[in-house]
Order: C-alpha cells, then structure tokens, then sequence
C-alpha cells in the first residue's frame, strides 16, 4: 500500500510534463488567427496565445504553492529540532519579502505602449507587476552571481 503513495508524484509529474508539450505544441503549430502589421513586416497572431499564459499562470501557482509549503514544512520541523536554524531561515523569508516590497514599489503603474496590443493589461498593477518582476530577476541574477565568485574565491582561499 506504501509503494502507490509513491508513484503519485511520479504520475503527477508525468501528467504535467505531457499537459505542457500539448500546449506548447498546440501553441507552436495550432495555426494563427491572423496578422498583425509592425513597421512593415506582418507578424502571425498564435491561435492558442490564451491557453498558454493561463497554462503558465496554473504552474506559476503550483510552483509558489509547493515552494511555500516546502518552507512552512521545513520552518516547522526546523522549530522543533533546531530553533537557531529556524530563525535563519526565517530572516531569509523575511528578506524575500522585503525585496518583493521594494521591487513593487519600483515599479510604474503607467501604462507600456506596445504595438499592436489594445487591452487594458498594459496600464495599472498588471504593469506594475511586469516591472516588479523585472527588477527581481535583475537583482537576484546579480545575487546569484555575486555567490558565484565569493563561493569560488571563498573555496580557493581554503585550499
């Protein structure tokens, strides 16, 4: 009985991995609904745009979701084994929080001309969003980096 719990994340991944090439195939090579002229050259409109950001934004979820209960988890069982590790890791949430603040707060709410595009997701949070994100990805590209060389020059002052 033990063994078929295992096999549900086995399933699960199985089952996602082949939801997602579907959609990306279907993407890819599903046709187009038209075109669209940018200075000059006509660009093909993807028929299946939609259900590929709503596909991306339901494993966007999922990830937040398991990452956030693998945090929960580990701060819990951290609690009770090792307080002192706990509260590391607490500031760390702590400091991952404060930096989604800070980069919100960066961002502008104007709204972003794109050519071709009239929604209304340009304008408002959705752009305040998109900028928010950015500036994350730049400031943790630049933390990961950072840890790279100290990492390296840290274990070649060791030796």
């Amino acid at each position: 009985m033990n063994n078929r719990y295992k096999l549900i994340p086995k399933i699960t991944l199985w089952i996602l991995l082949a939801l997602g090439i579907l959609v990306s195939v279907m993407f890819y090579v599903g046709g187009s609904e038209g075109s669209l002229e940018v200075a000059g050259d006509f660009l093909d409109i993807p028929k299946y745009t939609n259900m590929m950001l709503v596909w991306n934004y339901i494993l966007l979820g999922i990830v937040c979701l398991v990452t956030l209960g693998f945090v929960i988890w580990d701060f819990v069982k951290n609690l009770r084994v090792n307080t002192k590790k706990a509260l590391r890791q607490l500031c760390i949430v702590v400091a991952f929080v404060v930096l989604v603040i800070v980069c919100w707060s960066l961002g502008s709410a104007e709204e972003v001309h794109i050519v071709g595009y009239e929604g209304t997701d340009n304008v408002g949070a959705m752009a305040r969003l998109s900028d928010a994100c950015l500036y994350m990805s730049y400031i943790l590209l630049c933390g990961t980096l950072c840890a790279m060389i100290f990492g390296y020059c840290y274990t070649k002052l060791l030796k």
